[in-house]
């Protein structure tokens, strides 16, 4: 290794130009920044996000349930760009003290209620219809226990090696093979699991599913962090199974187009307010030959 070594002070300082890419939004405190309320249009289920693999579990979510007939799951969903700080407005953080996406405001009965972690959010829309989650106690634990696995490893993925691979200013050997060794034993973990079942929790599609597949889906098809080939992705032959048939779902491509804002332009769907929404997409992109 040829890492220049590196001594912590008594005392962590924070320097912003060591921020990197992300150096214009990340600080080390919390609250607003400036004061900005969040829209509210006229569905049930206000949603605040942008089509990170976070965000897509949600909508993937909510186009499930309204797949399934569940017209309480109408939603709007408005586009937070975390790039340009939309997070740390007054409203956002009035929903999310946390300042991450995506947020949920459940506007079905007298009092709103706030929901933030994409977890905690997909538990909230599958108790409130009765759907996607177990109800026999054993298989609701398998699912939760998934589920959990999911938002317990993300940081790994993300926040590691996502960061140290793609994002970092500098590129460091220890840290890179330090999460590359740990999200290739994540992908094992979900390999093996995936020899023995068709979906995560079981037989059936779940939460569970929901909020993998964004994530290592995503991994696994290359897409994320353009890491397939240094990773060996490929290997996997279970989790590209499963990938690939969860990527065929009507309501998961649905999904993935909402508050996305990057990537090729016919896949984006800015904001989503109507389901006529992703026709009039459908159609532009028609006429756009």
């Amino acid at each position: 290794m040829t890492e220049t070594a590196y001594t912590p002070p008594k005392v962590w300082t924070w320097n912003k130009e060591n921020g990197g890419q992300f150096a214009n939004i990340n600080r080390p405190v919390a609250g607003a920044t400036h004061e900005k309320d969040l829209p509210v249009g006229r569905h049930p289920l206000q949603l605040y996000s942008l089509a990170t693999p976070n965000g897509v579990k949600v909508t993937v979510m909510l186009e499930e349930l309204l797949a399934l007939g569940h017209a309480g799951a109408e939603y709007d969903a408005w586009l937070i760009n975390i790039r340009e700080g939309d997070q740390f407005g007054s409203g956002f953080v009035g929903v999310n003290p946390n300042s991450k996406i995506p947020a949920l405001v459940d506007r079905s009965g007298p009092t709103p209620i706030r929901v933030f972690e994409s977890g905690a959010i997909l538990i909230h829309l599958a108790e409130k219809f009765g759907a996607f989650l177990p109800t026999e106690p054993g298989a609701r634990a398998h699912c939760l226990s998934w589920l959990m696995w999911q938002m317990g490893s993300a940081p790994y993925l993300g926040g590691g090696f996502g960061h140290f691979y793609a994002y970092a200013p500098l590129k460091i050997e220890y840290a890179i093979d330090r999460f590359a060794m740990e999200v290739k034993r994540q992908m094992d973990v979900l390999d093996r699991r995936l020899r023995e079942s068709e979906y995560l929790a079981g037989a059936k599609y779940t939460i569970a599913d929901m909020a993998v597949w964004p994530w290592y889906g995503a991994l696994a098809k290359g897409l994320l962090y353009e890491a397939g080939e240094f990773l060996q992705v490929a290997d996997y032959k279970n989790v590209q199974r499963w990938t690939d048939a969860i990527a065929e779902r009507p309501a998961v491509k649905r999904g993935r187009m909402v508050n996305r804002i990057f990537g090729d332009p016919a896949s984006q769907l800015r904001e989503r307010h109507e389901a006529s929404d992703f026709d009039t997409k459908t159609q532009a992109k028609v006429a756009a030959g």
